[in-house]
């Protein structure tokens, strides 16, 4: 589809969001309450339907007025229907269930992109350490090797537990703030020109897997497999997610268009904020299960596994059909 096609296809739409937007910002008082909820569902599935076509129009390079356009409209539709949903369950229900994975597919080349610089670091260093160990310790000391060691001992009373840590508790708050860091160096770092989350993506997958590959070298995959299949769902989307949000800020930075180089950040830095708190939401929830599940080294391999099919099913079903607009 060409740019010209793409804007008569969907114009009618745009100019009835407009609309719509410039009577809804000056009205005081409804007199028909039933009008008011079908308007605020058309205003909504409008809306919906802009932010999809944004997505295609950034995905194909459509020029810069068409991508302007949408961006300008979403985000005044945006303010509109969630000024009055800052607080309370509903609104966090509707930011997890629906912005989330739709801000994320609206980005996804900037997760393809993540992800691709974050696995093959992590494929490449665990094949080249599980063939030669002695490789580890040019990623970690030996202490650190050793400790690894330790903590993946098919004779841990917990693993992955740490010398100092003497309760599951006290390791979940080790894991949060881990995995925060690891996360919000993945995403700030994006400010310098997006290489910044490239090397933080690569760094932290060529870690995991020289980890990995020593690990199994040593004959504890049996352990260490079972111990991060499931939290990984969580963990592992979220730092992707984190450095593809770098990506987009990054992006922004070099390529401000005909906007200044201020304003694209800003811009991006709010498209973005929906899978940043996405990444919160999936860093607690893996840091519950890497403290509290994967640590109990009772639980047989089996079940450990078949909970981490299902939450890499639920994880993937979340970002990739959550928040579809099934009317359009």
């Amino acid at each position: 589809m060409t740019p010209l096609a793409f804007e008569e296809r969907y114009c009618s739409e745009w100019r009835e969001l407009a609309d719509m937007l410039q009577r809804a910002r000056g009205e005081k008082k409804v007199a028909n309450a039933g009008q008011a909820e079908f308007s605020a569902q058309r205003l909504t599935q409008l809306y919906r339907r802009a932010c999809e076509q944004l997505a295609l129009a950034r995905s194909r390079s459509f020029p810069a007025h068409l991508v302007d356009r949408l961006e300008s409209l979403t985000h005044d539709a945006h303010q509109l229907i969630y000024r009055q949903r800052d607080f309370g369950l509903s609104a966090l229900a509707h930011l997890l269930l629906t912005r989330f994975p739709q801000a994320v597919r609206e980005h996804a080349n900037y997760v393809w992109v993540a992800a691709l610089v974050f696995i093959l670091p992590t494929l490449i260093l665990g094949w080249l350490v599980y063939r030669q160990p002695e490789l580890i310790l040019a990623v970690v000391s030996a202490d650190t090797a050793a400790q690894f060691e330790t903590m993946y001992s098919p004779t841990a009373e917990a693993l992955g537990r740490l010398r100092g840590a003497e309760t599951d508790v006290a390791m979940f708050g080790f894991y949060i703030r881990n995995n925060m860091t690891v996360a919000l160096q993945c995403f700030a770092s994006g400010l310098a020109a997006g290489v910044g989350s490239l090397l933080y993506l690569a760094f932290n997958g060529g870690y995991g897997g020289a980890i990995g590959g020593y690990l199994t070298n040593r004959g504890m995959g049996g352990a260490f497999y079972p111990f991060i299949a499931t939290h990984s769902a969580f963990e592992l989307t979220a730092i992707v997610l984190s450095g593809a949000a770098g990506l987009r800020i990054g992006h922004a930075w070099l390529m401000p268009r005909r906007r200044s180089r201020r304003q694209s950040l800003v811009d991006a830095t709010r498209d973005v904020l929906p899978v940043v708190y996405g990444v919160l939401a999936l860093l607690l929830i893996a840091a519950a299960i890497e403290a509290f599940w994967s640590s109990a080294s009772a639980l047989p391999a089996s079940i450990k596994y078949a909970a981490a099919a299902l939450c890499w099913t639920a994880v993937l079903a979340w970002l990739t059909l959550q928040g579809r607009d099934r009317a359009s």
